[in-house]
């Protein structure tokens, strides 16, 4: 390489036909270095010496992957790159409208397409061969909290979301970084300075309020809210209609509720044991609440989870009691 006349240097790199081949495969895939041999048919040895004159002149990019390193056109270098100004991509994106003058070309692409076909297929029967362990050994996360961050990126920006019956947050836990605001409401201080100190763990950029208050009488204002969560909580109440009509009160319009409930059941002694008034609530009789509060449509959800609630004593395996949900929606207009 001339280093004193760049531009004499550039053209001495880009004189080479065999340099020309290897970032004519390079534009159109990331290729090893072993892949490269392939492809140009020739020593991995000869291959290297080449890269090695190519790697100063930043048309290339390279990743190492323990002993493997594997290069690719630069993405300034691509004739799709948008600004210029680069003089080893300008003249790149001059001369690779010329490879089909190179003899080899044709056959080298010929066997990238090979090479490639083969390293997919490789990687196919891989995914085929381990489908059945997969939920073992590659779905595991630490906390879950990337799942929930790639579904929060679907919803809206700067929404405001409740949690009605907070009590010590757990609820609310699945609601942070899925909102701009949350609103905790529970009439009980003690099990709101339970919540804040949950949820002041880790806010995930949601800004979280504490609002003593009865669910009859919701401390919200009317169309705070973009949605809001109640889980667990109807069937402490006589009666909920009142509590439905706040909800529908403090929506926006095309607002959603959801309501997470037990089913009907038979363990009498959560009446005393937990501060149950009802053995589980049917769902169509919420579903017809949330009707009669205004709301334009409800609709019943299964869930697949199971409720373990523990006696007192814990002299009993805790039974497992079914759930659903009923979401309900506000009309826009």
């Amino acid at each position: 390489m001339i280093l004193n006349d760049p531009l004499a240097g550039l053209l001495k790199l880009l004189g080479d036909a065999t340099r020309l081949r290897i970032l004519a495969v390079c534009e159109r895939a990331e290729l090893s270095v072993g892949d490269l041999s392939r492809v140009l048919d020739m020593s991995q040895s000869r291959v290297s010496n080449h890269l090695r004159v190519l790697r100063d002149s930043g048309l290339l990019a390279e990743r190492h992957v323990g002993t493997s390193t594997f290069v690719q056109l630069s993405p300034g270098a691509s004739a799709e790159a948008g600004p210029r100004g680069n003089l080893a991509a300008e003249l790149w994106r001059t001369v690779s409208g010329e490879l089909t003058q190179i003899p080899e070309h044709s056959a080298d692409l010929v066997r990238l397409e090979g090479v490639l076909a083969e390293r997919d297929s490789s990687q196919r029967e891989f995914f085929e061969r381990v489908a059945g362990e997969w939920d073992k050994i590659g779905t595991e996360f630490a906390t879950g909290q990337a799942r929930q961050r790639a579904a929060a990126n679907l919803l809206p920006q700067g929404l405001c979301f409740a949690d009605l019956g907070a009590g010590t947050g757990y609820m609310s836990q699945g609601l942070l970084g899925l909102c701009a605001k949350l609103i905790c409401v529970d009439r009980s201080a003690s099990m709101l300075a339970r919540a804040k100190q949950r949820l002041s763990v880790a806010e995930r950029g949601t800004v979280v309020e504490f609002r003593a208050g009865e669910l009859d009488a919701l401390p919200i204002a009317t169309g705070e809210v973009d949605g809001l969560v109640c889980g667990m909580v109807l069937h402490h109440l006589a009666s909920f209609e009142k509590p439905l009509h706040e909800m529908h009160r403090v929506l926006k319009p095309g607002g959603t509720a959801v309501v997470l409930e037990l089913a009907p059941h038979r363990e009498a002694w959560l009446h005393e044991g937990l501060g149950h008034r009802h053995l589980g609530l049917n769902p169509t009789d919420v579903v017809s609440a949330f009707l009669r509060a205004g709301f334009a449509s409800a609709e019943i959800e299964p869930v697949d989870d199971r409720y373990l609630p523990h006696h007192a004593t814990g002299a009993d395996s805790p039974p497992q009691l079914s759930l659903y949900l009923v979401r309900a929606r506000k009309a826009r207009a």
